[in-house]
């Protein structure tokens, strides 16, 4: 397996091609805070788990993941052992080359259209593996660790693996989310950068051009969240990252915009039933991928 050839550690893999990652787990890892950034994830072997708003997805080499924004998740890799080691890919979406691409889509004639009014897809979605998509993606893996062409085809193969995502199962959710009517994930987008700052409702559905009531639907139907919750999720999931890595609580608090510690600990026992310390001594893998 050519995944295989080159992953002969557990752990995250740079290749030469920029957003592109190849992964190995060989142990289980139970589900802990995680921020998916807008991403997909394509399983070779084993399985991996993602929990958004309490809903469950196990996905592995049938279908592959496809996050179009910045989502508070739970994710783990329940089923990695020695003998099933979890393989796969990590690729980031370029947000200026979706754009394109996806803009490019909706200006062809005859190119699918979402109808007004209909409800939004969801940021996270499922697509099964096409022969479009298995094409770009082994194409886009066979340059390998060769420096050269990575530096000269790599961009082009990202370009078409990203073209395969857009016109497969999946592809309704990334269009809305990187073309045309794209207001909900440019709102997370705008939050995201702020999770340290004090940012209302009234001004996230303001810069969208929505009304609240609007805005709140919408926002939901993307997310599965309401705004608020999709809010503190997003804190207390970056403040976990950050004390799992070494931050302490208090630290962890005011870098997601808590002013009281104790407020912190508080919904952050709320949301994970744990306290940020009992937390964090509970975590046996702590820094691995998410």
């Amino acid at each position: 397996m050519l995944l295989e050839k080159q992953l002969s550690e557990d752990g995250l893999h740079e290749t030469g091609i920029n957003g592109v990652r190849l992964f190995k787990v060989s142990e289980s890892i139970q589900c802990a805070p995680a921020v998916y950034e807008p991403t997909v994830i394509a399983i070779v072997s084993g399985t991996k788990e993602a929990i958004l708003d309490g809903n469950k997805h196990l996905y592995d080499n049938a279908k592959y993941m496809c996050c179009t924004m910045s989502l508070p998740v739970e994710a783990g890799t329940p089923n990695a052992s020695p003998e099933n080691p979890l393989l796969g890919v990590s690729i980031t979406l370029d947000s200026k080359v979706m754009t394109e691409l996806a803009l490019e889509m909706e200006n062809v004639a005859g190119s699918v259209k979402t109808p007004k009014g209909a409800e939004l897809p969801k940021g996270l979605s499922f697509a099964s593996w096409d022969d479009a998509f298995c094409d770009a993606l082994l194409r886009l893996l066979q340059l390998g660790d060769d420096s050269v062409d990575s530096a000269i085809l790599g961009e082009s193969r990202l370009r078409e693996l990203y073209y395969a995502v857009l016109k497969g199962e999946a592809g309704a959710s990334v269009r809305r989310s990187f073309g045309v009517g794209n207001e909900i994930a440019r709102s997370i987008e705008y939050l995201s950068h702020r999770l340290d700052q004090s940012v209302t409702i009234d001004e996230l559905a303001s810069k969208v051009g929505m009304s609240r009531a609007v805005f709140h639907r919408k926002f939901k139907q993307a997310t599965s969240l309401s705004p608020i919750q999709f809010m503190k999720s997003m804190r207390l999931n970056n403040a976990a990252m950050n004390i799992a890595t070494g931050m302490n609580v208090n630290e962890a608090a005011m870098s997601v915009g808590y002013v009281s510690s104790s407020q912190f600990s508080r919904e952050f026992k709320r949301l994970y039933g744990q306290s940020p310390k009992q937390w964090v001594s509970s975590q046996g893998h702590l820094g691995m991928m998410a």
